[in-house]
């Protein structure tokens, strides 16, 4: 059964008021995959604690700090949209499910992986400074992810 909208809305805010896409269907996730050019990054969001205190805020940091930025970014609610994260996971080939996690995909294809083990207990800095080295590495220097 899925978490209550009202439970999670705040947690879903935090990343769209970042300009990232809330993706809650199947349909929506294959959408943004198949259709964007360059590469995208798929966040995983999470109740957890470590979501909150680290991953959301070290995006919000990576994003506002960063010339190299992803060509577009969507999120899942994983535990409410169920079925959009299922195929979400799916380009996360190799890697079993968790939550919160981070994808870069370029092109469709796996590039760069975050699972939780690399972002629980960790400092929204130091998550921030991994996330720009990411940026780096696999993304164009734009104005503003999604704009």
């Amino acid at each position: 059964m899925p978490y209550p909208e009202i439970m999670i809305h705040g947690m879903r805010a935090e990343l769209a008021q970042l300009g990232i896409e809330e993706t809650k269907t199947p349909e929506s996730v294959k959408e943004a995959v198949e259709n964007t050019d360059g590469t995208l990054m798929v966040v995983v969001n999470s109740v957890c604690g470590c979501a909150a205190g680290g991953v959301r805020p070290g995006i919000a940091m990576a994003l506002q700090n960063s010339e190299a930025k992803p060509d577009r970014a969507i999120t899942v609610f994983a535990g409410a949209d169920i079925d959009a994260t299922d195929v979400a996971r799916e380009y996360f080939s190799g890697y079993q499910p968790s939550s919160p996690s981070i994808g870069f995909l370029k092109d469709g294809k796996l590039v760069q992986m975050f699972e939780r083990r690399d972002l629980e207990g960790r400092h929204p800095l130091a998550i921030a400074e991994a996330l720009m080295s990411a940026f780096n590495a696999h993304c164009t220097r734009t104005e503003a992810a999604n704009n």
